[in-house]
């Protein structure tokens, strides 16, 4: 039997966690011996895989995350000679011990299978590149600390998706195997819904729209990812937007993914010459529209101030729940520092009509 359980696929992620990826990893692969008599696949993988419990197999399978030559497959699939077995994830493997920390959470909803977390601005969600505790993970493994799914210390521990650092807003996590799986199979078919609220720099053409743009790491910096608009490489990404309101220089507009890759609201607002407000990463963090009067560029640097970091907040998550079928709907307020900004534009406009009425 060949083993090649420790190969991983590439990953997309870069210094801290990105949106959701669309991809499926291989976590653990194998080819059937010659010899091998007939066997049902989940017992099959029960003997061959170490600390794996035949319940969690079941339930990957059923999720359709095992393949038998290339093909997803049920528990009672009877194995034959040099079938190739492979479990797939919508996450790469890693190997990170985790520490539990008891770091305070804000819980809009939990139930014995799942959990949804209004996540803070600036909090990354699990550890690597420089952020190896007082991450979400760090959390969960202290506040789910009973639970079997944490006692590993697996980094990916109940992640079905994530958002990026300092972003804010709704994430969902799974508290068992059979949630974990079946949460992670409605964010691969992008039937989850999911709504962003953004502050971009411009005024965007139309009341609503569509970018699509393959995504993938930018070829001059590492650390940012890049839209290759031929297709040549990158990933399938859609993103579709609509106008909040317009506020001249800026436009608030909610921003829905139909896939999810690594910071692909921000790059592909970017990408069409809006990039969030104070993103520094993508060119957001100086003035791009507006006047040259001192004054609008003392507004700007006080709202920079206000809300130091790029103006994203993951609103609103629907998902159907892995176990009763039931579709939930969860709904995030703006956070104090989102909000104070819009206040801050809607008093800049009121105040700038104001002024043409008092000219005309």
């Amino acid at each position: 039997m060949t083993d090649d359980r420790y190969t991983d696929q590439q990953t997309d992620e870069i210094d801290e966690s990105g949106e959701e990826q669309d991809e499926l990893y291989e976590h653990f692969a194998l080819t059937v011996d010659k010899g091998q008599t007939p066997m049902r696949l989940d017992r099959f993988l029960t003997v061959r895989m170490e600390h794996t419990s035949r319940n969690r197999i079941q339930a990957a399978a059923d999720s359709g995350n095992i393949l038998v030559n290339g093909t997803a497959a049920k528990s009672s699939y009877k194995i034959k000679p040099l079938d190739r077995i492979s479990i797939v994830m919508p996450y790469p493997r890693r190997e990170t011990e985790i520490v539990p920390e008891h770091i305070p959470l804000e819980i809009v909803y939990e139930d014995d299978d799942l959990l949804v977390v209004d996540k803070p601005a600036g909090m990354v969600v699990h550890p690597g590149h420089g952020n190896y505790s007082g991450t979400l993970v760090n959390a969960l493994a202290w506040h789910l600390r009973e639970l079997p799914l944490f006692r590993e210390g697996n980094q990916r521990a109940g992640l079905v998706h994530r958002i990026d650092k300092n972003t804010s807003g709704l994430l969902v996590v799974a508290k068992n195997e059979l949630a974990h799986a079946r949460l992670a199979k409605q964010f691969f078919d992008h039937t989850v819904h999911r709504r962003y609220t953004a502050l971009v720099w411009g005024n965007l053409p139309e009341d609503e729209g569509t970018i699509t743009g393959h995504i993938g790491r930018s070829p001059k910096d590492r650390l940012k990812m890049h839209v290759f608009a031929d297709g040549s490489d990158g990933k399938h990404a859609v993103t579709h937007w609509r106008v909040l309101k317009r506020y001249g220089y800026a436009t608030l507009a909610e921003c829905r993914l139909e896939t999810g890759r690594t910071h692909q609201i921000r790059v592909h607002m970017a990408w069409q010459g809006h990039p969030l407000f104070n993103d520094e990463r993508y060119g957001g963090d100086r003035i791009l529209k507006g006047t040259t009067f001192a004054k609008y560029k003392q507004f700007i640097e006080n709202c920079f101030a206000l809300m130091p970091r790029h103006a994203l907040h993951a609103r609103s998550l629907g998902f159907v729940h892995p176990r009763t079928g039931e579709e939930l709907r969860f709904e995030s307020a703006l956070p104090e520092d989102f909000r104070q900004l819009v206040e801050k534009w809607d008093g800049y406009t009121a105040s700038a009509r104001q002024s043409l009425d008092d000219e005309s």
